[in-house]
């Protein structure tokens, strides 16, 4: 696991070590709560010492009877004859215990040492005075002593407030925090692991230990460390702070102290206990738990008798005042817990509206669900409208299934109710949604469907609507421009006949993509629909907007317009807590690197995306297709497996659709030595295409058709692709370079004259691209064209340390003390490969050991 964001703390350590072993000696006190990372912190410490520094190492443990002079004792064999002989005599009550102090001072004298004291929290008295003594002679030694404790379990009386005290005047002794993870660091941590990092970093309040541990047992709702290790702390506390304890946890992670004084009266005393034993702090006027995965552990044990009594105790208490909007939610929660259905839906579905109004999809589709649980209650109608306002929520927080089970619920429910208006509305939702769902057939069925039902009544905004997401299926699904102009055409006149000023703006936006994807013309169309969207319509339109533009951008290979759209659709997304629609825009951006020639950054993007529990299947496809084609192109095995699973996610048809599939497993079949295999699937995709008219999608089929030695039929193609069939390779190169796609200039330049050989080669060698630098290389021998050495490239001329770009990458991941296999899984590459590039690296720093290089990245002088 990496140590993360614990840079600065250790590049602290390590200067007041170095000062410290060349006198005058220091004492750096390290605090943090539980699981924060204290103990790493110090063994990465002394794993970065210099080999002449003597590391001492003793802890404190939580005994009933704390050992005396603990830690002394875990350290004595390695301390000389002397302070073992004090120590003994100590124990034996011969000696006395400052005697013992002065044997260790004087050890301490005779060489430069790394002194650890950890939990200093749980100490005896005697190991608190040996702190005392050493601490104030310290100037006198060449020794850094580091004590670590829990700083949320020491209060107003505990022994280590008051050794803090007495260091307060020593100018020698240094203090660091240790705080919890940032967001961005528990995602990073949380990378490969098909977790939500948000929900993760919600409920571990960014605390290493229960990030560490979550990602272990990624499915158990409690990982038994996190519970034992809460049920130990709770152990230690009194009858009266224990039932403190669990009516705070019943009552949610922040409570006002007094809602707690009117439940539990006189419960101050018993509050500092919970406090001072680290479940729960307090800040102001408010008592919370540290982390919210520890609240549902203690959750879990509150008996039930006592949760239903304190839920019903609240609920009567807040309903006995007005009611805010801010109430709603935990009115909802309470309501649920106290048993009360009627109060369950008087305040759950409020609870959901308003927190959908306010952008807090998650909470919304929570409460949602909450009053669904109870709508056998209530007439159909209300029914249907909670399950629309469900699916919704759902569906805007990624959690497609359960929003599409929704929505075909209430289908059957506007139904049976007759209700063709809604009936026909919910249609188009459900069409709209089951694309990225993967389903593309039954999406087009249903939104058909949609307009059949809605064309049998009066115009309406729902037909206006319906209309547009005909024109978005036909659009992404490439049918013929004027099949998506129609749709659009509709559209707009009933868009602008109602005033809708979103299906105009989205409309016109489609048909301007129809003109783009088939003549290459309506660039500047596209962009002012995008922008116009920005402020015309809901954010969740213009969002789709946006990601619909990297889509677009991607299929034309266009590496720079596709960058800055999908800047553009991850701000706007992130913005407006549009997480499908960022999450597609990840994807596709992941596709962007890959045709940039970024691969390990494309290979890391497209494993986040699938590490994302609510990623769509058509997301997932596309990200695993971008993986398997970064590791077919690199040589490291394992693409098939990847092509197979997004093929699986989604139908045939979505598989084509996202303007990646097909190819890419034409790719991977050629690179893996097998021409047939290439053409069999060429010809596949170009027969699914066989109805639609795309050449962005066929160029590229015919292409590979004619590397693989076949004869390729005469289809629709564009731009480069055009040109390689014409066999213009020159201009078909020029085009590619001009795209900023070098991998795909290199493959054209295959065919070429000899420059265009060795300029391919240099492509692919910086590239990383294993398997057709041998290819490219036996192009060149059976040419009689003789490769040539090359000396530095440019990157590793202007690199400080000497180093390739592969190898800056190793020594960055050295950095953070990888070993080669992580290293290997890091750079999609293998072990092997990842221990020859650490030698390489070491070899050319001058240095011995993986420590000594990650040093030198920070300061190359060393």
């Amino acid at each position: 696991m990496d140590l993360l964001e614990r840079e600065a703390v250790l590049q602290d350590l390590t200067g007041h070590l170095r000062a410290a072993v060349v006198g005058p000696g220091r004492l750096a006190l390290v605090r943090g709560e539980a699981g924060i990372g204290k103990t790493s912190v110090v063994n990465r410490l002394a794993q970065l010492a210099d080999p002449g520094i003597r590391i001492l190492a003793g802890a404190c443990d939580p005994l009933a009877a704390p050992r005396s002079l603990g830690p002394l004792m875990d350290l004595a064999p390695r301390l000389g004859q002397a302070v073992r002989g004090a120590l003994t005599g100590a124990l034996a009550g011969t000696c006395r215990p400052d005697e013992v102090f002065d044997c260790l001072l004087a050890d301490l004298s005779s060489y430069p040492s790394l002194l650890v004291v950890e939990d200093v929290h749980w100490a005896d008295e005697a190991t608190m005075d040996l702190l005392r003594y050493v601490a104030r002679r310290l100037p006198s030694v060449p020794t850094l002593v580091v004590t670590t404790y829990r700083d949320d379990e020491i209060g107003r009386t505990h022994k280590v407030t008051a050794l803090l005290g007495t260091l307060a005047g020593y100018p020698w002794v240094d203090r660091h925090d240790l705080t919890p993870l940032s967001r961005p660091a528990v995602a990073r941590l949380a990378r490969g692991h098909t977790v939500d990092a948000d929900e993760l970093y919600e409920v571990s309040g960014g605390n290493p230990f229960i990030v560490t541990e979550v990602l272990t047992a990624p499915t158990e709702a409690i990982p038994a460390t996190v519970r034992e290790a809460v049920a130990g702390r709770l152990a230690g506390l009194s009858a009266a702070a224990r039932r403190v304890v669990d009516t705070l946890a019943v009552l949610g992670r922040r409570v006002p102290l007094p809602v707690l004084s009117d439940l539990l009266p006189a419960s101050e005393e018993a509050l500092d206990e919970a406090v001072a034993g680290g479940i729960v702090r307090t800040d102001g006027q408010l008592s919370e738990f540290r982390h919210e995965l520890t609240r549902l552990a203690v959750l879990d044990c509150v008996p039930a008798a006592h949760r239903l009594r304190t839920h019903r105790q609240v609920l009567a208490a807040k309903r006995s005042r007005p009611v805010t909007a801010d109430d709603l939610p935990l009115l909802a929660e309470h309501a649920d817990g106290a048993g009360d259905p009627a109060a369950v839906l008087e305040y759950a579905p409020a609870a959901a509206a308003h927190a959908l109004a306010s952008g807090a999809h998650r909470e919304a589709a929570v409460q949602y669900a909450r009053a669904l649980r109870y709508a056998d209650l209530l007439p159909l109608g209300r029914r249907a409208s909670l399950l629309e306002g469900h699916s919704l929520a759902c569906l805007a927080s990624s959690r497609l299934d359960e929003g599409i089970a929704s929505r075909r619920t209430a289908v059957e429910l506007r139904r049976a109710l007759g209700d063709r208006l809604r009936e026909g509305d919910d249609l188009r939702w459900l069409s709209c949604w089951l694309w990225p769902f993967g389903r593309t057939v039954e999406a087009g069925r249903t939104g058909l469907e949609a307009v059949r039902v809605l064309e049998g009544l009066e115009p309406s905004r729902e037909l206006a609507r319906a209309y547009l997401n005909l024109c978005q299926l036909a659009c992404r699904g490439h049918e013929e421009p004027v099949v998506t102009a129609a749709c659009a055409e509709k559209a707009i006149a009933l868009g602008e006949r109602l005033g809708d000023t979103g299906v105009v703006v989205q409309a016109r936006f489609h048909a301007a993509v129809a003109d783009l994807l088939g003549s290459g013309s309506g660039w500047e169309e596209c962009e002012q629909a995008v922008s116009g969207a920005m402020g015309q319509v809901p954010p969740e339109d213009a969002g789709f907007l946006a990601f619909a533009m990297c889509f677009f951008t991607a299929l034309r290979r266009d590496t720079s317009r596709m960058t800055a759209a999908v800047d553009r659709a991850e701000a706007h997304c992130l913005d407006h807590d549009l997480l499908p629609h960022l999450l597609c825009t990840r994807a596709w951006g992941s596709w962007g690197l890959l045709n940039r020639g970024l691969w390990t950054q494309a290979a890391d993007a497209a494993q986040r995306v699938l590490s994302h529990p609510g990623s769509p299947p058509v997301v997932r496809a596309l990200a695993s297709t971008v993986l398997g084609l970064v590791r077919a192109r690199q040589g490291n095995g394992q693409a098939w497996p990847l092509l197979e699973r997004a093929a699986g996610l989604v139908d045939s048809g979505c598989l084509l659709d996202t303007g990646l599939g097909w190819e890419a497993r034409v790719e991977a079949a050629w690179l893996g030595g097998d021409p047939e295999r290439g053409q069999a699937e060429a010809r596949s995709g170009l027969d699914a295409l066989a109805e639609r008219t795309h050449p962005w999608l066929s160029g590229p089929l015919a292409c590979w058709i004619r590397r693989t030695g076949g004869t390729p039929p005469q289809v629709p193609a564009a731009g480069p692709y055009a040109l390689e069939l014409a066999g213009d390779w020159r201009g078909a190169a020029a085009q590619w370079d001009s795209l900023g796609c070098p991998y795909e200039a290199a493959l054209v330049r295959l065919s070429g004259d000899a420059p265009a050989l060795h300029q391919a080669l240099a492509a692919f060698e910086e590239l990383g691209a294993r398997p057709v630098v041998a290819r490219t290389r036996a192009v060149m021998r059976a040419h009689g064209v003789r490769p040539v050495r090359r000396g530095p490239r440019r990157a590793t001329l202007a690199n400080p340390y000497g180093l390739t770009i592969r190898e800056m990458d190793v020594l960055k991941l050295l950095d953070e003390s990888l070993t080669d296999a992580e290293i290997a899984a890091r750079l999609y590459i293998t072990p092997k490969t990842a221990g020859h590039h650490v030698g390489a690296v070491m070899a050319k720093l001058g240095v011995h050991s993986r420590q000594e290089a990650a040093r030198r990245l920070h300061d190359p002088k060393l």
